[in-house]
């Protein structure tokens, strides 16, 4: 974990070590097979970011309670649910740098397991009678699910429009982030302004970490060599689409025509991403980021100063400085 995380983590580092305990005991099954996969998953966690966002939002917003750690454990459940149920509809045989769950135990299993994890979310929170968070949580699901389903139906057209694209990354990224913010706040207030605010919060956060992933696929404005990969798979991004939005006619039939035809030519991709590039794309896609990103100071601005609040800025900052 990079030096810049561990700092972020400082004012909550107690209770990112008791979540592991909880996080680990919620995911527990009397099937042998289950228990095993959970524990190859529980091996090779991310960096935590959503359990992060709920444990800082609750504290800047009130105090840690039991309910923000059954908030953390419910986002994480379902975070992971739909992940490994994302590499078996993208057939991705790895996953941070581990094999996927489905590259090791087969899609069918895959497929149950997410399903496994998602409906244990659901019942910690019935279990401790935490209806907020399950309306948020399930919120957030069906969200994700419309995004991803939104983005397969328009992608065959390549034709999306900026709006449409900010309503399938508001779906499919930010409702997780809004609402592991809003989930935080709901664990230590009932004020439904303060956990409308961090909802919001969490989906500014959301757009600009989604935007800065778009900008990794052209080697974005200062980091390494362009992947490609969302070239490849025929995925519209900022940069794109703004980048069509300004060209003439024939020039954006034919830059579709690479797309729809060659996207597996690496010669044709990176003449797509130099068109991209000449046209501005990258700069105007940072500064909708960058955008973002200071209405996500503007709403902590209106929050009294503390380690908590401290952190969140710097985990906005990381959001967009990220070199990965």
């Amino acid at each position: 974990m990079s030096s810049s995380l561990k700092k972020i983590q400082q004012p909550i580092q107690e209770e990112l070590k008791a979540f592991e305990k909880h996080f680990r005991q919620s995911m527990k099954s009397n099937v042998a097979l289950l228990d095993k996969i959970t524990y190859y998953i529980v091996q090779r966690k991310g960096k935590q970011m959503r359990p992060m966002f709920v444990f800082l939002c609750a504290k800047m917003c009130g105090g840690i309670t039991e309910s923000t750690y059954t908030a953390a454990s419910l986002i994480e459940l379902l975070h992971t649910g739909t992940l490994v149920h994302d590499d078996v509809v993208d057939d991705s045989l790895e996953r941070r740098g581990f094999f996927s769950i489905n590259a090791l135990w087969k899609n069918k299993i895959a497929v149950l397991v997410g399903d496994y994890l998602l409906s244990r979310g659901f019942l910690l929170a019935l279990d401790n009678n935490e209806y907020k968070h399950l309306q948020i949580l399930s919120t957030a699901v069906k969200k994700m699910s419309e995004g991803e389903l939104l983005q397969m139906e328009k992608a065959r057209k390549l034709d999306i429009k900026e709006e449409l694209y900010y309503q399938i990354i508001r779906d499919k990224t930010a409702s997780l982030i809004a609402s592991a913010c809003s989930s935080g706040a709901a664990s230590t207030t009932q004020d439904d302004e303060v956990i409308e605010k961090m909802r919001l919060l969490g989906e500014k956060i959301g757009m600009a970490f989604q935007i800065k992933d778009d900008l990794f696929d052209y080697g974005d404005l200062d980091v390494g060599k362009p992947r490609g990969i969302d070239l490849k798979e025929k995925k519209m991004t900022l940069p794109l689409i703004y980048a069509l939005q300004k060209a003439d006619k024939q020039t954006k039939r034919s830059i579709v025509n690479a797309i729809k035809k060659d996207s597996e030519n690496p010669r044709k991709m990176m003449e797509v991403i130099d068109f991209v590039k000449q046209s501005g794309g990258l700069e105007y896609a940072h500064q909708v980021m960058k955008n973002y990103q200071q209405e996500a100071f503007d709403i902590l601005n209106e929050f009294p100063d503390g380690e908590a609040k401290s952190s969140i800025i710097d985990l906005v900052n990381y959001v967009a400085d990220r070199k990965k």
